[in-house]
């Protein structure tokens, strides 16, 4: 990826807070032109900011949202 910041992005928000990752990180991959390593740090990222802003709009508990998830 290259040195700028990326933006704030709500591409993919829906698709976090229904914890539907892979089509989450795939929209962002498309939506940033970057690699999937990338678009995943973005999803982890935008996730990270949506559990502070919106923690009830999650259906599951933090530690419970990765659960069977192998990147």
């Amino acid at each position: 990826m290259s040195d700028k910041s990326l933006p704030l992005i709500a591409v993919a928000d829906d698709d976090i807070l229904a914890r539907r990752i892979l089509p989450g990180t795939r929209a962002l991959k498309e939506h940033l032109g970057c690699s999937l390593q990338d678009a995943l740090i973005a999803f982890t990222d935008r996730y990270e900011v949506l559990r502070l802003e919106r923690p009830n709009e999650f259906s599951e508990v933090p530690d419970e949202y990765w659960d069977d998830f192998e990147s």
